[in-house]
């Protein structure tokens, strides 16, 4: 389904509607309607649910401009889809609302404000509380209940007739077959939404995918699916569960408010969310409490047990409900706050390949550039040939695109009814062929081992791609932390311009040989020149190779002046990238970021040991690691002389190593261009040995300390390093084993899980204590004394 151009605007209220506006209009009720039926009934939705709230909020203006054309059937003046003819119609005893949507602060300031004044009308005195909670990403599901019974279960439907899912819900764990404790009404209904954990889902589609089958595009359609089968035992083996937000028909519960009514609800044995809070007042104050919870669960949303979409904010009181009352559709004592969107759908132009630094070679998608969770994103990861053949994505679809995380783009899967109409559009489809061979330097590809799915490019030594991304890696921060060295520096160190974009659908395909030709030169363009790098100066200082950057040309796109404003012209030139162009009057030479990645590599030089072990790309060696393996030897000689050695047991056995990374670093310093690498880098000045620092007490020997969250006084980096100095073990995950959190800002999961487990917490200033006395600075506190200090398992 297409989603269609919007005309110039609503006519203005009080004009007739123009014919244009009109069919527009039933354009737009005809989609949605579509849209719904899809959602609702097939559970495979055409529409992501940002174009869907596009196209209903477009639909919303006209109305409201022009109420004359509203049709009685329109999609705003129903609540959901209509009950699917499989299964049997049930009415529920109390109609099932839509919420109210609200997409951004403003909206939900009028909304909160409004809402307020209309309960403070009158009674100044009174301070109405709110009831904040998360919205599931699920299947809303009515349940009944009679003498502490389950009897009945049905979908929402169009809110007042559903489906009877009887069956298929009692196989879900989470609901009880019958209810618990005491004081429940003898006949009542609860609601809530039926869904698929995070966890869960990602396991089942690594079921699928082992199975041959496609995945399921996202969790709440796996769950939707799961619960309409015919046949219970289906559902049974799908990992559902439930969570319950509401009251339906029935008597009074003998509670006066909605959170009162979770409180008894959980009494009962029944489901409800652990994510809810409670703010009270009606001012710009109590907004700005609701706006804080928006922003916590924002940021937290991928750490929590299920999928979110809003934030829904109720009033609390059941006498301030009944107060507000309805609309046809919508409570009016409620409303959803909505997220941006994070599901999109895009064009899959093509799927390529890239190769990094360990020779992996991995299909990637190349995409139409659609915004999603605030960013415009073009390419995403396929991660190898089965996940592309798993997915079941053609070149040419119109695919489900995503932000894992927020963060990393992910093909989530194709819009299967589109791919139907994919030849009417002129679009051709076509499968996805893994190449034979390195499309970098032309080796054929092979897997790493017998048995391996993915594809790696043996050529190791020379190979452009993975010599640019070992390149790019010494940069990154978790090796030498040399910012003017990322990713597009170090393609163009590597690589030629390759051929002129403009053939190439508008892609830079680097190729060639660059000034960099392996990485143990790459000191070399900080060598010679020291004093003269941190100050302007022309050609004359420079070294050969520093001066060999002047001849690095890449492509840049030309852009041309339209209406006043600069745009992209799809014609390129090829420019300086390290010099400046130089013109009459002043001559080229290098720029500011070159002059910076001079004196930032100078820099790199004095950096611990354990950095260099991070930026030598040695596979399965990260920053932890490679502290423990500096800590242990202390030189780079020291450890490269128990490798060529080939002492596995001594590599293995040193804490955060064990004998996979202890295998790597043999068969790493086996190579002979390896520890030519080495060599060359010492001799350009790059430190590989530590000064030991005999003042610095062992004060957290045996000790393991988990920080999170934002800390005043330590980035996450120098956190873990005063933990290792001390003769700690910096983890990254709360276990029995943990003898200390230490909790910033937003410290999150990890926080919960430690008061779980009895885990001792302490703030910013109780880890600067820890640190200078160690754990008998809090022997006689309430933890688990002398346990910090044994290191043994206190499970």
């Amino acid at each position: 389904m297409s989603t269609p151009e919007p005309s110039v605007g609503p006519d203005a209220p009080g004009q007739i509607p123009s014919e244009r506006l009109r069919e527009e209009y039933e354009t737009l009720v005809e989609q949605v309607r579509a849209a719904r039926t899809a959602y609702y009934q097939q559970d495979a939705p055409e529409l992501s649910d940002a174009e869907y709230d596009a196209l209903y909020r477009r639909l919303e203006d006209i109305e409201t401009l022009h109420p004359e054309i509203v049709a009685n059937d329109s999609p705003t003046q129903e609540v959901g889809g209509e009950a699917s003819a499989a299964f049997s119609p049930v009415t529920h005893g109390a109609r099932m609302y839509s919420l109210e949507d609200l997409f951004s602060e403003d909206e939900l300031r009028t909304w909160f404000l409004r809402t307020a004044g209309t309960l403070t009308a009158g009674r100044p005195e009174a301070a109405p509380a709110w009831t904040v909670e998360v919205k599931i990403d699920g299947l809303a599901v009515n349940l009944r209940y009679r003498e502490g019974r389950l009897v009945q279960a049905a979908t929402r439907g169009d809110g007042r007739v559903g489906e009877d899912v009887t069956q298929n819900v009692r196989t879900i764990a989470d609901v009880p077959q019958t209810l618990t404790g005491k004081g429940w009404p003898a006949e009542f209904e609860v609601r809530g939404e039926v869904f698929m954990s995070s966890a869960a889902f990602a396991e089942l589609n690594a079921q699928r995918a082992e199975e041959g089958l496609p995945p399921f595009a996202n969790p709440r359609n796996a769950a939707a699916g799961s619960l309409r089968q015919k046949d219970p035992a289906v559902t049974a083996r799908r990992p559902l569960s439930m969570i319950l937000h509401g009251v339906g028909a029935g008597p009074d519960l003998g509670v006066a408010s909605q959170h009162e009514a979770y409180d008894a609800l959980a009494a009962w044995g029944l489901p409800v969310s652990p994510y809810t809070r409670l703010v009270e007042g009606a001012d710009e104050a109590a907004l700005a409490d609701v706006v804080a919870v928006i922003e916590e669960y924002g940021r937290r949303r991928h750490e929590l047990i299920h999928e979110i979409d809003g934030i829904v904010v109720k009033a609390d009181a059941f006498a301030d409900q009944r107060l507000l009352g309805h609309t046809s559709r919508v409570p009016r004592w409620a409303a959803a706050f909505k997220y941006p969107p994070e599901e999109v759908h895009t064009l899959l132009l093509d799927i390529l390949v890239s190769v990094g630094r360990t020779g992996r070679v991995t299909p990637f998608a190349h995409m139409e550039p659609v915004s999603v969770a605030g960013s415009t994103v073009s390419l995403a990861t396929l991660h190898n040939q089965d996940v592309v053949k798993a997915k079941g994505v053609l070149i040419g679809d119109t695919v489900i695109l995503r932000k894992a995380g927020d963060v990393i783009p992910e093909v989530v899967g194709p819009v299967l009814p589109l791919r139907e109409t994919a030849a009417e559009r002129g679009i051709e489809l076509r499968e996805f062929v893994m190449p034979a061979a390195c499309p970098s330097c032309g080796t054929p590809l092979a897997p790493a081992k017998e048995g391996d799915v993915d594809l790696r490019c043996p050529n190791a030594r020379s190979c452009p791609a993975q010599l640019a991304g070992r390149v790019e890696h010494l940069g990154s921060r978790g090796a030498f932390d040399v910012e003017a060295l990322g990713e597009e520096a170090a393609r163009w160190l590597v690589n030629g311009p390759g051929p002129d974009p403009a053939e190439n659908g508008g892609r830079v395909l680097p190729e060639g040989a660059g000034v960099i030709t392996a990485e143990a030169q790459v000191f070399d363009l900080a060598s010679g020149t020291p004093e003269e790098i941190t100050g302007p100066r022309g050609e004359d200082g420079l070294t050969d190779l520093q001066r060999s950057l002047g001849d690095v040309r890449v492509w840049r796109e030309t852009r041309t002046k339209v209406d006043g404003t600069f745009v992209p012209s799809g014609r390129f030139e090829l420019k300086p990238y390290f010099f400046t162009a130089g013109t009459a009057k002043k001559p080229s030479g290098p720029t500011a970021n070159t002059l910076r990645l001079f004196d930032e590599l100078e820099k790199a030089k004095s950096q611990p040991v354990w950095r260099t072990l991070v930026a030598l790309s040695i596979r399965h060696v990260g920053p932890t690691a490679a502290r423990s393996l500096a800590t242990a030897f202390g030189s780079m000689a020291a450890l490269r002389a128990a490798a060529e050695a080939g002492q596995r047991d001594r590599l293995a056995e040193i804490d955060g190593v064990g004998p996979i990374i202890a295998d790597a670093l043999i068969e790493w310093f086996a190579e002979d261009w390896h520890r030519e690498v080495v060599d060359r880098w010492a001799a350009a000045g790059v430190s590989m040995e530590d000064e030991q620092d005999e003042s610095m007490p062992r004060t957290l020997e045996g000790v393991t300390v988990v920080v999170t969250g934002s800390l005043e006084g330590f980035s996450r980096d120098s956190a873990k390093e005063a933990i290792l100095v001390r003769g700690g073990k910096a983890s990254g995950s709360v276990s029995k084993k943990t003898h200390f959190l230490v909790a910033g800002e937003n410290a999150g999961t990890k926080l919960e899980k430690a008061e779980q487990l009895g885990v001792p917490v302490l703030d910013e200033a109780g880890f600067v204590t820890l640190l200078a006395e160690g754990p008998a600075a809090f022997a006689g506190e309430e933890t688990a004394e002398g346990e910090a200090g044994t290191g043994e398992d206190a499970g």
